[in-house]
């Protein structure tokens, strides 16, 4: 999530000049659509593989479905006051609260207790309680809250927060709006993961914590983003500093983290979402970029991406250890670059990536117009990548609703007249399974939530999904803001937790708070679908 959100951005072009565009752009032929795309796609994606949207899910006879199309909540639903829609899941418990903010995490300990994490803003304002929310969510009907983490970190961990099952640890960065300190709180979740213990809160980089040379000179730390090693020794964070960087930090010594090392981007390249490999040698990180609105749009080269580093030194603990960079693959339908997952698909490497910006970037009606015009996608998707070959990896495939198709431009336009940035795309997804992935389940913002089997990663299909009603006041702990419209969609943008053995998941969206659903009419888990205890992707 970029800062850009929360600053309400005004619409950059008057209503009747972007709809005049919209519908000019609709009437584009059906053929140069099609042969604009495939021109578009060889450079970032395996020809054989080309698609353009997802087939949709086949829903069940009590669901309540999309009435418009794929992803869609068409304008007179928002203006009546959405009821929401359902496909193949369906809500069995809910912990509304102050409403949830940008992140979610699970873990399950010793004594079979499931608890839930997610963190809500920074702001006081009408709050019955501030900070960290931890839910207790062994009931599905009944999640209720039992603590409430208060430390620097946790008031406002925006997209930090994280757990680890090896270590039995709950971690995150103080990123206090986007952007906070150097804080880094470490907290015991082993014995009872309903009431965490706090285990440090240290300045990183700092000559308080003894770590200050890991830092170059002249630079600084503001949490952001962030990811554990999974053997849970090193947690590395998407620092939105001056320079924006990745940085490494040595949890071995639970009480006392240090910062061992930092990767400096290039000038006009943010640092966001990132994951680690399963051997803890490979960095998947996000080159976070936004196009800007401009006339020459179709013509500026491909930035938003990811970059896989060598963390091979970090992982060893040599001296003075280095990322490395290794490869990266880049593309302009997107922008903001959010986070990565490494998985196995039958036994084959992949990474998915999932953007927060659409091919126009976080410039509301203005960038969404000028992706139409240059025949993009407006809004932002996941994609499946083939890291075979890590030099040299490859898209090959888009989980593209009918919703981000650019032949729909002129339908779905008008639905988001005075809102900005985060509408019809993606932000977090998870996987079933790392090691042997058969489901992906995405938060789409105002799609909702929306989960696909992935089993063929060139032809990803949909098998579900769950878009929650409006809500008719406001959550103070959400960050919508602005944005928020009185029985408007919600912001659905958190990780998702599956679980196979109980066909259910587990997740936040901004105003409703935590949300418990069950998948029905047989669709899931497939017979292949595993989910490893306690596992957070």
């Amino acid at each position: 999530m970029d800062l850009l959100q929360l600053q309400g951005r005004a619409i950059a072009s008057p209503l009747r000049v972007a709809l005049t565009g919209i519908v000019l752009a609709s009437f584009v032929s059906v053929i140069a659509l099609a042969g604009f795309a495939s021109a578009a796609q060889a450079r970032d994606v395996d020809s054989t593989a080309a698609q353009l949207v997802v087939r949709k899910a086949t829903c069940g006879p009590n669901d309540h479905p999309e009435t418009g199309l794929q992803g869609q909540v068409p304008a007179p639903l928002r203006a009546a006051g959405f009821k929401g829609f359902n496909c193949n899941l369906e809500l069995v418990g809910q912990s509304r609260g102050d409403g949830a903010s940008w992140q979610h995490a699970w873990f399950a300990d010793q004594s079979g207790h499931k608890c839930a994490y997610y963190d809500t803003s920074s702001s006081t304002a009408g709050r019955t309680q501030l900070g960290t929310v931890v839910i207790d969510a062994s009931h599905a009907s009944n999640p209720t809250p039992t603590e409430y983490l208060t430390s620097v970190s946790m008031l406002d961990p925006w997209e930090s927060l994280r757990t680890n099952t090896r270590r039995e640890i709950l971690a995150a960065e103080s990123a206090k709006n986007g952007k906070g300190g150097p804080e880094f709180d470490v907290y015991d979740i082993a014995l009872d993961c309903r009431f965490p213990q706090l285990l440090s809160s240290n300045a990183m980089g700092t000559a308080s914590n003894g770590d200050a040379g890991a830092l170059p000179s002249g630079q600084t730390l503001q949490g952001h983003e962030g990811a554990f090693a999974p053997d849970g020794l090193t947690y590395y964070g998407g620092d939105r500093g001056t320079p924006t960087k990745y940085t490494a930090i040595d949890v071995t010594d639970t009480t006392h983290p240090q910062l061992i090392a930092v990767y400096t981007l290039d000038p006009g390249v943010l640092a966001h979402g990132l994951s680690i490999s399963n051997n803890g040698k490979r960095a998947y990180v996000t080159l976070d970029t936004d196009p800007g609105v401009t006339a020459n749009f179709a013509n500026l080269p491909a930035m938003n991406g990811v970059l896989i580093l060598d963390t091979s030194e970090i992982q060893a603990r040599e001296p003075h250890p280095q990322f490395k960079a290794i490869g990266k693959v880049v593309w302009k339908d997107g922008s903001h670059a959010q986070h990565t997952i490494p998985v196995k698909i039958h036994g084959k490497p992949y990474l998915v990536a999932v953007d927060e910006g659409g091919s126009g970037g976080l410039n509301g009606m203005a960038g969404w117009q000028e992706a139409c015009n240059a025949g993009l996608t407006p809004f932002n998707m996941a994609r499946i990548i083939d890291i075979s070959d890590e030099a040299n990896p490859k898209v090959v495939s888009k989980l593209m609703l009918e919703v981000h198709d650019p032949a729909n431009c002129a339908l779905v336009l008008p639905d988001l007249v005075g809102l900005a940035s985060f509408t019809y795309g993606s932000h977090y997804c998870s996987v079933d399974n790392r090691h042997n992935a058969t489901t992906l389940a995405c938060g789409y913002f105002n799609s909702g939530i929306r989960v696909f089997d992935i089993r063929d990663p060139q032809r990803p299909t949909e098998i579900a999904y769950y878009n929650p009603a409006g809500t008719t006041t406001s959550s103070p702990g959400s960050n919508h803001g602005v944005q928020w419209r009185a029985g408007g969609p919600d912001w659905c943008n958190a990780q998702v937790h599956l679980d196979a053995k109980t066909g259910s998941l587990q997740t936040t969206c901004q105003d409703n708070g935590f949300l418990s659903l069950k998948f029905t009419n047989g669709v899931w888990p497939f017979k292949d679908s595993k989910t490893p205890p306690g596992e957070q992707n």
